[in-house]
């Protein structure tokens, strides 16, 4: 067996479970879970309509590459949302992969881009997506977390990572709109971070499969390649996004994204996916390019979440520490007891299930940033998230 599987830590949905184990709920109450971030909205009917339309080309083996609609629809897109000029433009041919779900690509470009032989280290935020520590691990390198805590609004601080880590870093994780924290990296955070990139010599893998959540119309999140475009970077040398129809379109089922950027890069993650035989089904192809040319299911997904959020900050402000977060579909509360405890004693006595914070950190220059807080998911419909809230408010009351 690898040796490295030996490193790598339960799932924290694994801790949970066991946290919950020896509650009984009660009966009288159903079950709300705000722990997965598993989005229980409608999916488009249209793009249901063209999967099953599209069940016929199950006959015929996928190219690795997704087929040509599909990478012109993709780059089209990314185009537009992020608003690159003609000078940097996506390209179909060379710079956007399809992929089966963000989470998978996640995990592989590790394993393709990183040199095991040169001690690397690959830097990623804490609280973080755990998929980003077991790709660095299983590919060799040495995690390393920069923590994103209340005192810099849940952003990474990248000037306090020591030099030494910046001189080893082959690859760098960032999650924008960040996972569970909401919490949005500016352009000039980005450009910033291009240029030590450029100075150091890494890569930047931009998890962005939240970025499509927001409440500002206006002004949507910002986006590693729209910022690498501004600086003069038309080739988006080291930097890679990943974005999915996972949360855009409410798809998770359908496991649909792409990875695109750099060319170079590009090319050699194509390799290895090659050899790795994950291409996306045709079917699948043929419905995300329904998903992808359409913004409107899109509008009208942000509006529900908008109305979430302003119910639930309503009841619960007064007895949590809440806030509205940047963008995503995640709060990020303090606990006014361990959040374990808060966890544990919620499930017991309302049947509600929240992610403890802490089971999405690791302890890092000294504290693990995700204590006392809890992860809460507003993916459920509109009538049992202001339930759940109701519940919580009781709950705290009581404590």
């Amino acid at each position: 067996m690898n040796p490295d599987l030996n490193h790598l830590q339960p799932y924290p949905f694994e801790k949970l479970a066991e946290l919950k184990q020896a509650s009984i709920p009660p009966e009288d109450k159903a079950h709300i879970a705000l722990s997965i971030g598993e989005p229980r909205h409608q999916p488009p009917g249209f793009v249901l309509e063209k999967l099953a339309a599209s069940l016929d080309s199950t006959g015929q083996y996928p190219l690795t590459r997704g087929s040509l609609e599909l990478r012109s629809t993709i780059a089209e897109w990314l185009n537009r949302r992020f608003k690159l000029g003609q000078s940097a433009a996506i390209h179909p041919e060379t710079q956007v992969l399809p992929v089966n779900g963000t989470r998978e690509a996640l995990f592989a470009f590790a394993q393709a881009v990183v040199d095991r032989n040169n001690k690397p280290v690959v830097l990623m935020p804490n609280p973080f997506y755990q998929i980003y520590e077991g790709a660095a691990i299983l590919a060799g390198a040495t995690p390393v977390f920069y923590n994103t805590t209340r005192e810099t609004a849940y952003l990474p601080d990248f000037d306090a990572i020591p030099e030494n880590h910046w001189q080893q870093c082959q690859l760098l994780y960032i999650c924008t709109p960040g996972n569970p924290t909401g919490a949005v990296i500016s352009k000039d955070q980005l450009k910033a971070l291009i240029e030590k990139a450029e100075k150091y010599d890494f890569i930047i893998a931009s998890d962005e499969c939240y970025s499509e959540i927001y409440f500002d119309e206006n002004s949507p999140p910002p986006g590693l390649l729209e910022a690498a475009s501004e600086m003069g970077n038309d080739t988006f040398k080291r930097c890679i996004v990943f974005h999915s129809l996972s949360k855009r379109s409410n798809l998770p089922g359908l496991r649909s994204g792409f990875v695109a950027g750099d060319a170079e890069i590009i090319k050699a993650f194509f390799q290895y996916r090659t050899y790795h035989g994950c291409a996306m089904p045709p079917p699948t192809q043929a419905a995300s390019i329904s998903a992808w040319s359409d913004e409107q299911h899109v509008v009208d997904n942000r509006s529900m979440y908008k109305e979430k959020f302003n119910a639930v900050l309503q009841i619960l402000s007064p007895v949590l520490d809440v806030t509205l977060p940047d963008a995503g579909f995640y709060l990020w509360p303090q606990t006014p007891v361990v959040d374990t405890d808060f966890a544990r004693q919620l499930f017991a006595e309302q049947n509600i299930t929240v992610l403890p914070g802490q089971f999405l950190s690791r302890n890092s220059n000294g504290i693990n940033p995700g204590e006392n807080h809890i992860r809460m998911a507003l993916v459920a419909t509109v009538e049992e998230t202001i339930e759940a809230a109701n519940r919580i408010y009781q709950f705290i009351e009581k404590l």
